[in-house]
């Protein structure tokens, strides 16, 4: 038989239900581990993910803001998530998929889910507001990129709060389906592919999502042009968008198309 007639485990596409159930058991893997644990790899993935907005702020400081120069800015925009994924740190909106998807199948892990997105969020905004810190309140970024980076956030902070949360529901949407597409690849080179495309609808769309976009909105409020209550204000809706796109539009979606009952 030829390879296409008789594909090996390694090259075939998987069905549904085999990304299903390899979801489920990277949840079971990552409810195992410590608070302690997720912490630090919340941490690390915040303050990773700010390496988004710092790519494209640099190439804006180089080539400038025109049109042309946005959309080649934004190529860089998937860099972290990139940097996150593949080296497999916690991104709470990845777990908007990996968890709901164990807790749909196995009630009893709703409360453990709990703590993991409490952990990994709290870490993940103290990785963005470190990232935010490093580039605004020392010498290591350019003045002229930092002057991009905090127009970045100053940008995304305005708005209204039905704005941020709708937004935010389209970011929540990308990332979890980021998060089921790289289940479902068998190569390294493809998740990145698909990470890279997928992320970049997200920058170039400037859609909400709760941690990178904190990461170049809290730059700005560092930097004394957001005030700390606007970033409140933008970050509880965009939240709950990113919540409720994740769990609804991909999650759920999913497990209904496996399960029968």
């Amino acid at each position: 038989m030829s390879k296409t007639e008789d594909p090996t485990p390694e090259s075939r596409r998987l069905t549904a239900d085999e990304i299903f159930k390899a979801a489920v058991e990277n949840a079971r893997s990552e409810l195992q581990r410590s608070s302690r644990t997720l912490a630090f790899s919340g941490v690390a993935g915040g303050l990773t993910l700010g390496l988004s907005g710092l790519a494209v702020a640099s190439i804006q400081a180089m080539a400038g803001t025109s049109a042309w120069a946005d959309l080649v800015a934004h190529l860089m925009y998937p860099v972290g998530f990139i940097a996150v994924i593949i080296g497999r740190g916690q991104l709470f909106t990845e777990n908007t998929l990996y968890p709901v998807v164990l807790v749909l199948d196995e009630r009893r892990h709703f409360f453990n889910t709990l703590r993991l997105w409490a952990v990994v969020f709290a870490a993940n905004i103290l990785g963005a507001l470190l990232f935010a810190a490093l580039a605004v309140k020392t010498e290591a970024v350019k003045p002229d990129i930092i002057s991009h980076l905090v127009e970045i956030g100053h940008r995304a902070a305005d708005g209204s709060m039905g704005s941020f949360f709708w937004s935010g529901m389209v970011g929540g949407w990308l990332i979890a389906l980021v998060a089921w597409v790289v289940t479902a690849s068998h190569w390294t080179i493809g998740q990145v592919a698909m990470i890279w495309l997928l992320t970049f609808v997200l920058g170039i769309g400037r859609f909400a999502h709760c941690i990178v976009t904190s990461s170049e909105i809290l730059s700005a409020v560092l930097y004394g042009l957001v005030p700390a209550m606007g970033y409140i204000r933008w970050l509880v809706p965009a939240t709950l968008g990113n919540i409720v796109g994740g769990v609804v539009m991909v999650s759920l979606l999913n497990y209904g198309q496996v399960k029968e009952q």
